[in-house]
């Protein structure tokens, strides 16, 4: 497929949309499933995804982890990292130290 070209596709909840890379993910269901509010509501739909299979799904769950552990997961980059610093910092936690 030449880049830019795109293939409409239908999700399970009939969603019509137009995507050219082999991710399956619905950006429609996506935004639907979006956090009005919190710290997941403040970063990408990949980096929340990645937290979401991890369990992580509040700030406490967040701080057992350290930065390295968390740009290890699938979707996850490093833009992600500040936004959630300071999430964290807000409620007196902080990262995991890696432990070397």
């Amino acid at each position: 497929m030449a880049t830019g070209d795109k293939n409409l596709r239908v999700c399970n909840a009939g969603h019509r949309y137009k995507k050219s890379s082999d991710c399956q993910v619905c950006p429609v269901c996506e935004q639907e499933r979006k956090p009005e509010n919190g710290f997941l509501s403040t970063i990408s739909a990949p980096a929340r995804r990645a937290l979401e299979r991890e369990g992580i799904i509040t700030l406490k769950q967040l701080s057992m982890f350290s930065k390295k552990n968390l740009l290890k997961l699938h979707g996850f980059g490093p833009g992600s990292i500040p936004k959630l610093e300071n999430a964290l910092k807000v409620e007196g936690l902080n990262f995991k130290i890696d432990e070397n």
